[in-house]
Formats: C-alpha cells, structure tokens, sequence
C-alpha cells in the first residue's frame, strides 16, 4: 500500500518536469499593460533554485512574457538543496513529513498562490479546505469544459465532492498492448476493451507455444525484466486497491486468507507454466543469435518481449507507443528484426471494475489563502488554453485533456480510444492509510516481507498457503515492534529474507548467463 502512496507523490513530481510549454497567445487574467508588479508564488512538493530554469521554460516564461507585470516565484516543500550537503547523520535525526511540509506553503504567512499537485493530494487538501474552486472562475470566464476528456473532468469532480478544485492539461494513461500477428497465427480473437485482468490471464495461456528460442509467452508484466512480483500482482486483480494487509489499526495482518490467496494463485500458475517469461527467458533472447549464425546486432529495444515479438500481451503506459513507432520506422537498418503489427485495447479491469488506466499528476489549484487568486486563476487558465494544448498534444508520454488534440501519433493506426475510455485508479484503503504511515513509516517492512514471501511461493519453495501464514504470522511479530518504534532501525528484522532474496538473485544472473 505505501508503495502506491509513495508512487503517487513520486508520479506528481515526474509530471511537474515534463508539465506545460509555455507558450505566448494567451492573454487572459489581468492585462499585461498594468503598471502595478506584482509576485505570484508557485508552490510545489520538491523542487530547487538547480531545476528552476527547467520549470520556468516549460511553465511560465511565456506567461511572464504575456504578463508583464507579474513575476513568478517558485517555493518547494522539499528543497533538494537543503539536502544536498547534510551530513548521514543529519540525515537520520531529520524526520521530514513531505505533505506537512507542503502545506506549510499553503498555511504560512507568506503562502503560495499556486498549488502543483497530483489528484491524491488534491482530494485531501480541498477536504481539509486548504484549496479555492475553480467553478466560479471558470463560469465567469466561460471556459468551455466541454472539449475536456469527460473521464478528466469527472475524475476532478468526484475527487472534489462535486466541484473542481484543479485543473490539468494533460494526462497519462496506460493501455493493454497486443501483438495482432500471434493472434492471427494462433487463430485466436484479440482482446477487447473492459476485460478483467482474470480474461487477459485466461487468454494468455491459450497464446502460450513452443519452447526456448521458440517460445511465444502469452503475457508479461515487464517486458525487458520478465518474472512476476509481488508489485505486479497488487497492481492488477484488485490486490491492493480492495484488500488489506492489515487493519486500520496498524496492530492485525489480515492476510491469511481465500481473497489473498486467489489474488496470488492465477498469476504464480502463467509464471510457473511460463505462460509469463522468466528473467532468464527474456536475457536469453536478447542475447540471440542472427539466422546465420553470428550475433545479432544491437539495438535500442534489445530484450523487450514484446517488441522482439516473443510476448503477445502487455500493459505499458502511452510512452510506450513511441517506442513502437520508432522501432518500426527503423526496423530495415536491424538485422533480423521484424516490424510489430500492434494495437491497444483498454487496461484489465479489476473484477469491481476499475481499469485504473488514468493518472492526473499536474494539476494546477488556488491555495485557499492566496493573496492573489486572481493571478492564479489567470496562470491555471493560461495552462489550460487552448492555444498551450496545440503544442501540449505533441508530448512523447502524455496526453491533452483537450479532445480535438487527441489523435495517434505520425500517422499511425491503432486505437487511440483505449488510453482515454478509462477511469482513474482509486486506492481507498490506501488513501485511508495515508495518516498511519506517516506516522509509522516502518510499516512499509510489512510489504517487503510480502514480496520475499510472495517470490518463494513463485519459485516453489513454499505453497501459497505457506506463503501467506508466514507472512501472516512473522507481521503481526513486525507490527508490535513497529508501533513501539515507528522509525528508527529495523532492517534487522527483514535480514534473512533479504539474504535469501539476494542470494536467489546472483543464481538467477549465473543461470542467466550459462554458468
């Protein structure tokens, strides 16, 4: 669970760097030809004086240059620079909470008038009032939402109760990828949207045929790393985001059980029956030989599954349409390479429905005690302009929300559709849980002990059922030590199975590697 917390924060910041080009054309707000200066403060979760020319070009320069008489200040919760020369064990007496850190911005005396955000940070922030909505503005201003993404624009109001407290310019999205000549050469019906990930599982075995070099893998979670994880399993199923691994008291696992086992079982069973490659399938095959003999040469998708055309199904986000569409651009100048006939339908959906294929991770709001909303309303608007989302629609791994500008790249035929039929993923127990890991941040050692228990029972070392017991049972251990000391040092608690996994590892590369 605190990995997707941990994910979500990580996805904003990753969003910010690649967020709007700012760009000129606009000149909504206050007019440019007013004398009176004034500072608009943009506040973000991490960020340093060393990055701020970066976000500048990609995020306002062109609205200075449109708003003369506005200048722009950036403010980090976390700033990398503050970090940058502390000693480890000024490191280690630092106890730095990230989202109160952040709303220091919001609630100080000087506090930022923009506020950079993802759509988890949103919702708690426009609970806690600490944000100003946008529906006033956006009525007076007459925006149109109508040329909006519809599964954006609902995603905002339902995190908002109804209102819209952020707005975005782009989006990411993930959809499942399949190769449509293995189905047509295996005489099987591709996939369609609004499967679950219980159907694609099913579909998968009856793609799998041959062996070694010859080998056609039915599904991959990873297409370069192959194998099955723990993460992986959490990610699709309905794992974490239905199940809990403890109770909302931090004090009872809750995991020894029908649900956690069926959670486990299909994907384990492609694993072992290699429906689903094995790390070394996938190193074996980037290392192939040419027909003739020799050693192929190399080439940027070197040991992607997919690309290479050994694996029929994958999940990958919109980035990976890039790659594609270059590798089939450059496919002649590879030896022995072949073109991919591809498409996409949307992601598997959990058995409750939820595909989790959207991801809002730069959404622009109005701190409630901003000195200057209205210079704020007049940046967000400027975001979300049409003329900015001309240019936005060119990005390599995001999306406009505006749906004139959403269209398949460089000519290419596939169905864009698949990246924007989504809904946006929810994590209610994660999000319920938020509060209790920050204060105990070892709580995060009881999804570790998963993961090394989830790989034994994969490798078959241990039954499932033997699997979860211990994990059941050596987590209630690790939850008692863990309220009495919530931060300090207990890896030692995790060192065996550390050992073990790290040992099973350097196994796996000698395999790899024919030793």
């Amino acid at each position: 669970m605190m990995k997707k917390i941990n994910k979500s924060w990580g996805f904003a910041l990753a969003s910010l760097l690649v967020a709007v080009p700012a760009l000129g054309a606009c000149t909504d707000g206050p007019e440019s030809n007013d004398e009176e200066r004034r500072t608009l403060r943009i506040g973000m979760m991490y960020g340093s004086k060393e990055s701020e020319s970066y976000y500048r070009q990609q995020m306002t320069d062109m609205f200075e240059v449109d708003h003369g008489n506005i200048d722009i200040e950036f403010v980090y919760g976390i700033d990398y620079t503050d970090m940058q020369f502390a000693t480890e064990e000024e490191r280690k007496k630092q106890d730095i909470d990230p989202q109160a850190k952040f709303k220091e911005l919001l609630t100080g005396d000087n506090p930022a008038d923009v506020v950079m955000t993802d759509i988890v940070s949103m919702k708690k922030l426009s609970t806690e009032n600490l944000l100003k909505p946008l529906d006033d503005y956006i009525k007076q201003d007459k925006m149109d939402l109508d040329d909006f993404l519809p599964a954006v624009i609902d995603t905002i109001k339902s995190q908002g109760n109804g209102q819209i407290y952020g707005l975005a310019p782009t989006f990411s999205s993930s959809a499942l990828f399949y190769n449509k000549q293995l189905f047509a050469d295996a005489k099987i019906a591709p996939p369609t949207d609004g499967m679950t990930w219980n159907e694609i599982f099913s579909l998968a075995q009856s793609l799998k045929s041959g062996k070694d070099k010859d080998a056609i893998y039915g599904f991959a979670f990873n297409n370069y790393g192959g194998g099955v994880s723990f993460y992986d399993v959490q990610a699709s199923n309905g794992g974490a985001s239905k199940m809990r691994i403890f109770d909302a008291a931090g004090e009872k696992m809750t995991v020894h059980t029908k649900a956690w086992a069926d959670a486990w079982a299909k994907p384990i069973q492609l694993y072992k029956d290699k429906v689903i490659p094995h790390a070394e399938d996938v190193q074996a095959s980037a290392a192939m030989a040419s027909s003739d003999g020799s050693v192929a040469a190399y080439n940027p998708y070197q040991g992607n599954g997919f690309i290479g055309g050994k694996i029929a199904m994958t999940v990958g986000s919109y980035y990976m349409v890039n790659d594609l569409i270059n590798y089939n651009k450059n496919v002649s100048r590879m030896k022995d390479a072949k073109a991919v006939d591809w498409d996409v339908v949307t992601a598997p959906q959990a058995e409750g429905g939820n595909s989790g294929g959207l991801y809002l991770g730069n959404l622009a709001s109005i701190n409630a005690k901003s000195a200057n909303p209205d210079d704020a309303w007049a940046f967000i608007k400027h975001l979300n302009s049409e003329e900015v989302a001309k240019f936005k629609a060119r990005s390599q791994g995001e999306l406009s929300v505006r749906q004139k500008f959403i269209q398949p790249k460089d000519g290419a035929t596939y169905r864009i559709e698949a990246f924007t039929n989504v809904k946006a993923y929810t994590d209610e127990v994660g999000e319920a849980d938020q509060e209790l890991f920050r204060e105990r941040p070892n709580l995060n050692l009881i999804s570790e002990l998963g993961s090394y228990l989830f790989q034994e029972a994969a490798d078959g070392k241990k039954t499932i059922d033997e699997a979860l017991a211990e994990w059941d049972r050596k987590g209630n251990e690790l939850l008692q030590k863990i309220k009495q000391n919530p931060k300090g040092d207990l890896s030692g608690e995790l060192q065996t199975y550390r050992d073990a996994a790290q040992s099973g590892m350097k196994n796996l590369l000698r395999a790899a590697a024919g030793e």
